[in-house]
C-alpha cells in the first residue's frame, strides 16, 4: 500500500477493530437503520443446531414484538448472525444488539446450562442511509447461505419464517 499513511502496528491495528459508524451526534436521531453482524465467541458452530437457531429467532421475535426495533431482514449463520434493523430515537443500536445478545445468552443459560462466552466481543454495524444500501443488503442477507454453501436456494415468501427444503437455514421477510 504505497499510499497508506498507516504502517506495519498501526495499519494491522486499524483493521483488526470493527468498523463503527455510529457517531455520537446521530446516536440519539430520529429512526435509523443499520447492518449489524456479530460473531459467536470462537467462531463457533453454536447456531448450527435448530434448536439454537430457533431459540435465537424467538429472542429476535420477542424484542420486536415490544417494539425494542424494527427487525426487516435478518439470517441465522452457523457462526455468526445478520440483522438489518431500524431503531427509533429513544434507543441506541448499542442497546437493541445488547437486549438481543444478553436475551438469546440468557436463554441459552436458561434453557440448556450452557455456561461458555457465547458472543465474540462487539459487533459490526453500518448506517444504511438510503433505498439503494437497503436493498443491497438485503440482497446480502438473502445470498450469504448460499455464498457459503449452506442452502441451494433462498426461499420466497413474505412476512413468514421461511426454510430451504436441503436445510435447516432459516430467514424472515417483511
Amino acid at each position: 500500500m504505497p499510499n497508506c499513511p498507516l504502517k506495519g502496528e498501526a495499519l494491522a491495528a486499524a483493521v483488526s477493530i470493527p468498523i463503527r459508524n455510529s457517531e455520537p451526534s446521530r446516536i440519539s436521531a430520529a429512526a435509523r437503520t443499520f447492518f449489524l453482524t456479530s460473531s459467536i465467541a470462537k467462531k463457533r458452530n453454536l447456531l448450527q443446531s435448530d434448536r439454537s437457531a430457533t431459540l435465537f429467532i424467538r429472542t429476535l421475535y420477542q424484542y420486536r414484538a415490544q417494539g425494542r426495533f424494527r427487525l426487516h431482514e435478518f439470517v441465522v449463520m452457523p457462526d455468526h448472525f445478520q440483522l438489518l434493523i431500524t431503531v427509533d430515537c429513544n434507543m441506541t443500536i448499542e442497546r437493541a444488539i445488547q437486549f438481543v445478545k444478553g436475551g438469546f445468552t440468557f436463554r441459552t443459560g436458561r434453557e440448556s446450562g450452557f455456561r461458555a462466552p457465547v458472543w465474540q466481543k462487539g459487533f459490526s454495524e453500518v448506517r444504511i442511509l438510503d433505498t439503494e444500501e437497503f436493498q443491497g443488503v438485503t440482497q446480502h442477507i438473502h445470498n450469504n447461505p448460499v455464498v457459503r454453501g449452506l442452502v441451494t436456494c433462498t426461499a420466497a415468501g413474505t412476512a413468514s419464517l421461511k426454510r430451504c427444503p436441503d436445510t435447516n437455514h432459516m430467514r424472515t421477510e417483511n
